[in-house]
């Protein structure tokens, strides 16, 4: 096989699958790792896929794009109230304290709380305060900052220094990207920092990420896989995915 032929066949296997790492493309070809890595940089230079820590993914898998709170709430439906019914398992105690991050998964987790179990609810999320505001079993504190018109959520130094401030139980959070090589990562940089500082001032740090968002890479990271204690998604998780969270050490719940 020429290379010309050997790389089309890369990028329509990398395609179809979502994600290979270099060991994987070395095997099915019959080819060094060497030759991989040089096969995946040329057509990486063409657009045609991109590179990641370990392998490659698609072109539109790596993402620099953030979709507007309209987007996000109309996307995955189904999946993202599974996930939310089964982040109530991930509650601490009655009395006690959690973070709530902005996002559409978190927002049904919101949506979902019981007025049986009482709660202190810190968030930044004027949608989700506003969800929250009339649940009488909730204590409800809303962050200060600057709010973002794309997310409704408070950003900024002020953001960053309440939360600085705060220890809780549990932090529920959600990302646009979730990587073995990457970890958590979400478009901007700002919101970054504020879920930077959301994952410090937790002692337990739960992540709520629908499937299709495994195995994308957003430009900012905020947390690494050591990082989260638990990672609730949908059963459409990949296989492979799975597998590779767990090993990096990551309770993963399918819901």
């Amino acid at each position: 096989m020429y290379a010309e032929e050997r790389q089309q066949a890369i990028a329509r296997q990398v395609a179809d699958r979502g994600r290979m790492s270099v060991a994987e493309i070395a095997d099915l070809f019959d080819v060094t790792t060497e030759t991989v890595r040089r096969d995946l940089t040329a057509l990486e230079g063409i657009g045609v896929l991109r590179r990641v820590h370990g392998g490659a993914v698609p072109a539109s898998a790596l993402s620099t794009l953030e979709p507007g709170i309209v987007e996000r709430d109309a996307a995955n439906i189904e999946a993202k109230a599974r996930i939310a019914r089964a982040a109530l398992d991930e509650l601490p105690p009655p009395g006690a304290s959690i973070l709530i991050d902005a996002g559409s998964t978190t927002a049904r987790l919101a949506d979902a709380l019981p007025a049986s179990h009482r709660l202190v609810v810190f968030t930044h999320s004027v949608s989700i305060a506003a969800r929250l505001a009339g649940n009488p079993g909730v204590e409800l504190h809303l962050l200060p900052g600057r709010v973002r018109t794309h997310t409704h959520a408070a950003v900024g130094a002020v953001t960053v220094a309440a939360l600085d401030a705060l220890r809780v139980d549990v932090a529920f959070l959600g990302a646009n990207g979730v990587s073995v090589g990457h970890g958590l990562s979400t478009p901007d940089s700002e919101e970054a920092a504020t879920k930077r500082a959301f994952v410090h001032a937790a002692h337990r740090v739960v992540g709520l990420v629908d499937s299709s968002k495994v195995g994308v890479e957003s430009a900012v990271r905020f947390a690494t896989l050591d990082e989260i204690d638990v990672l609730v998604t949908d059963t459409g998780l990949r296989t492979a995915d799975g597998k590779s969270l767990t090993a990096a050490g990551v309770e993963v719940v399918t819901a």
